[in-house]
């Protein structure tokens, strides 16, 4: 079949462009793989699984630097990443738990590094944590920068060695179960509480209705038994004496210096003063992945 001259163009100009749309679109898709496989966060995704740690780190990299930012929470829930109602500034124990374990299966990852910025959040949480940073067969270095309290505090105190800059606020052991009374402003609003519940203690603590000496009795009780689980923690971990801890476990934060001082931490330093003790503890200079 004979074309004109003018539709032959038309039909191979037509070619050409499509296959140009063609690359253009895999090398779209390619570049997006790329992306996701590098930047790929493991704190957030709820469904990441151990498995091959080739790809935990980088080629170079020498050191796992893991971030403990914001709240502490055993899990994340699978939603979070498309809410824009979730608070981001939080971190799960399972994923901080999950990345440890990838370290220590990496031939090439020689130390790990815990930067923490935290208020504290779930006990348990912080436990989890420390139980693994304990296990590891790598060393853990923790860095405190802003702040490393309370249950955050707990998750680190079981790294080889903690450093803080002289400004950190570090430690807060004590347990809190507080909370907004809202029985008056929902009486000034015209709202009843209405209790329909079975078990004596079933709605105890809810912010509706007045909580009573009883109930407080009960939730006295088991903030006790945390509150004398975390000191002990801190004193196995830290090798301080029990009775020492309870002196200044009174639920506030101190300084870097006193920090160091009272056994919390120690040394004062940030992130190059880590990398300097890592360099001496592992016998290479550190390549540090985040």
């Amino acid at each position: 079949m004979k074309y004109s001259k003018k539709l032959r163009d038309f039909l191979y100009g037509n070619i050409i462009g499509n296959i140009i749309i063609l690359i253009i679109i895999l090398s779209c898709v390619y570049g997006l793989i790329f992306l996701v496989r590098k930047y790929n966060n493991p704190f957030w995704d709820s469904s990441a699984s151990v498995g091959d740690s080739s790809d935990t780190t980088d080629e170079n990299c020498t050191v796992l630097g893991i971030e403990l930012h914001g709240s502490l929470y055993t899990y994340l829930p699978e939603h979070a990443e498309g809410d824009t109602n979730f608070d981001y500034d939080t971190v799960a124990s399972e994923n901080i738990i999950l990345a440890i374990k990838q370290a220590n299966q990496d031939e090439e990852i020689k130390a790990i590094i815990l930067e923490v910025d935290s208020s504290g959040g779930s006990p348990i949480a912080g436990e989890e944590i420390s139980i693994a940073v304990k296990n590891s067969k790598k060393p853990v270095v923790a860095l405190i920068r802003e702040i490393g309290a309370s249950a955050s505090y707990l998750a680190i105190s079981s790294a080889d060695k903690i450093f803080a800059s002289k400004y950190s606020d570090v430690g807060s052991i004590g347990v809190t179960m507080s909370y907004l009374n809202n029985v008056e402003k929902n009486r000034k609003e015209g709202y009843t509480y209405e209790q329909v519940s079975v078990g004596k203690y079933k709605d105890a603590g809810s912010p509706d209705k007045a909580l009573t000496s009883e109930e407080k009795t009960l939730f006295l009780r088991d903030t006790k038994i945390i509150y004398e689980n975390f000191i002990k923690a801190v004193s196995d971990n830290r090798k301080i004496p029990l009775d020492k801890v309870r002196s200044f476990a009174d639920g506030s934060t101190v300084l870097g210096e006193k920090a160091r001082e009272i056994g919390l931490i120690d040394e004062i330093g940030g992130l190059p003063e880590v990398e300097k003790y890592i360099e001496e503890k592992i016998g290479e200079k550190p390549e540090i992945c985040w």
